[in-house]
């Protein structure tokens, strides 16, 4: 058989001669180093190869060695509070065996230390077993209940079980009787391709809101677990910051943090910060329930395409388990610009600026593996994605903003002018849109309010009203407008500072419970209906204005904490008193 060996280098593309054997997205261990590579191409015996690691140096006649499995990632404890780079490589190994830069051609174990872990098993020999069960569950982290699963495609008896202890995740835990000389040997470790969708049941319908505590989020624009979101907005608009918050405060099980091909200080920032960052719900640090994955805009292109398929499998996988995932990816625009140049280097037809004709194929592949799901364990779990998008100066019309608007469902675009103004979070609540809402309307009336959809609707459309008079303003002036108008132009500003404007480093305004957003909304429509009133009696807007009344609810946000809800209702007879007054 002829010799794999390099034909062509081209950047992170490599033409390889010899490949009759090669299979489609095949790993393959390229030149002398080993660097890791996966076949993109075949034709004839000519192979084309996309390389994960840095390739300068690789010269043509280099051997290349297949490996026979496509490009996969390890699956078993010890993956909650890890660092991994693109392609599942634990960054604190590789520190440990080679400093702070990773070398090329490492490769690295899933577990170096060979940790043990305590197991508990559940099934006993002569039990039948069947894919997705659970069978034995380990303590990852105080927060996470590792449940180890049948892999998909085993079926069988159990013909040992080993006894209950302390195992690495190499060591085989059951063996498995699966048909006529068929043993299939169980270990807590799983292997499973990146580019194919682990299997289920059923896709269940989305009906329960991922709750952030972010009033604008939960409020205005909500997402469901199992939903999909896009956060596009230009540089320094904040995708980075309302990412980080959405993972501090978000109540999914497991946070999947890929940064992919954002700035080095921006993942610095996440590995620096989470560590610190204890979880609001259980008191403990937020690691033991994250997973970051670290690919950074200095490490080789091609890596940025693996490190999102690797990060949503890792969410699959404990989706597997009945958990609800939030997947950050930061940011999708990046992913696409690697695509972008890898298009390039194979010399394929370019579509709209330069992007592959194949883009949207390639991010409807990403998004449609969100969702709420039956595992195959009888289960349910969901995995919720929220990708940043990142259009160069702001502009929602090219590819990859349009292209991503077809997968998602919710759209929280950040506003330029809004980030400069220092309202934070930056997202215009008259171009931003969620799909969700009706389908969560009814959780929304039942587990908070009945209220909650109208009051909501209410304050859209003031917003909306006051959105236009500002635009007469602009060219007249406010002093000739009636007082009903003046008094929306101040309920407007009320509810853009009291309401959708929140302060993500103050302890009471960083995180609020949905009662609180509906007290809020409450108290701003209150006090709008009653100086209503009294302007249709003749009392000018402006002796309303003037009984501070509107900064009282403005500064609401700091002083009202999510337990002392009850102020609320003290501020409502207050304000009745008062403007009883003004008669």
């Amino acid at each position: 058989m002829e010799e794999s060996v390099i034909l062509r280098v081209s950047g992170p593309v490599v033409k390889v001669r010899g490949a009759s054997s090669f299979k489609m997205h095949e790993t393959v261990m390229v030149g002398s180093k080993k660097l890791i590579g996966e076949v993109i191409g075949l034709d004839n015996d000519i192979a084309t190869v996309q390389v994960y690691e840095v390739t300068t140096g690789l010269t043509a006649g280099e051997p290349v060695a297949p490996t026979g499995k496509p490009l996969s990632v390890w699956l078993g404890p010890g993956i909650i509070g890890n660092i991994f780079d693109g392609i599942e490589r634990p960054l604190k190994a590789v520190e440990k065996k080679t400093g702070a830069f990773i070398p090329r051609g490492v490769s690295t174990e899933f577990d170096e230390e060979g940790r043990k872990w305590k197991v508990e098993i559940f099934v006993k020999p002569g039990d039948k077993v069947c894919q997705g069960m659970v069978v034995a569950q380990t303590r990852e982290t105080p927060l996470i209940m590792h449940k180890i699963m049948v892999p998909p495609g085993i079926e069988g008896i159990v013909s040992e079980v080993m006894p209950e202890g302390e195992y690495t995740v190499y060591d085989t835990i059951i063996r498995i009787s699966a048909g006529p000389n068929r043993t299939f040997e169980m270990k807590m470790l799983q292997e499973w391709p990146v580019r194919k969708a682990r299997p289920s049941l059923e896709r269940l319908a989305v009906n329960e809101p991922l709750i952030t505590g972010q009033r604008i989020i939960d409020t205005f624009f909500p997402i469901g677990k199992g939903g999909t979101a896009a956060i596009p907005g230009s540089f320094g608009t904040g995708k980075t910051m309302t990412q980080h918050q959405l993972a501090k405060w978000s109540d999914a099980d497991i946070i999947v943090y890929i940064g992919c091909g954002e700035r080095g200080n921006e993942m610095t920032e996440v590995l620096e910060d989470f560590p610190k960052l204890m979880d609001p719900k259980s008191g403990r640090p937020l690691m033991e329930r994250t997973v970051l994955i670290a690919n950074t805009s200095n490490m080789p292109v091609a890596a940025r395409e693996a490190s999102i398929y690797t990060g949503i499998t890792l969410a699959e996988y404990y989706r597997d388990m009945g958990y609800n995932i939030a997947i950050m990816a930061d940011s999708t625009s990046r992913w696409a610009e690697a695509l972008r140049e890898i298009s390039g280097r194979l010399e394929e037809m370019p579509a709209e600026e330069g992007f592959p004709a194949y883009l949207s194929s390639r991010l409807s592949e990403f998004y449609e593996r969100a969702g709420r799901f039956k595992t195959l364990g009888n289960s349910i779990g969901s995995i919720t994605v929220i990708g940043a998008v990142s259009p160069q100066g702001g502009d929602f019309s090219e590819p990859v903003t349009q292209n991503t608007k077809r997968f998602i469902r919710c759209f929280w675009a950040l506003d330029r002018q809004l980030a400069y103004a220092r309202h934070y979070p930056a997202i215009h609540w008259l171009l931003s849109y969620s799909e969700y809402m009706e389908a969560l309307s009814g959780w929304y009336e039942d587990k908070v309010n009945p209220l909650f959809m109208k009051h909501r609707s209410e304050l859209l459309k003031i917003l909306q009203e006051e959105s236009k008079l500002l635009e007469i303003v602009k060219l007249v002036g406010s002093d000739i407008l009636p007082d009903e108008q003046k008094l929306t132009l101040e309920t407007g500003r009320t509810i853009r500072l009291g309401f959708l404007q929140q302060a993500a480093f103050h302890p009471v305004d960083t995180y609020v419970s949905l009662e609180k957003q509906f007290y809020m909304m409450d108290i701003i429509l209150f006090l709008h209906k009653e100086a209503y009133e009294l302007i249709r009696k003749g009392i000018p807007a402006s002796h309303v204005k003037e009984t501070g009344y509107f900064e009282d609810i403005i500064k609401a946000k700091y002083t009202v904490s999510n337990e002392e809800l009850h102020i609320f209702q003290e501020m409502k007879a207050r304000f009745r008193e008062g403007l009883e007054k003004l008669k």
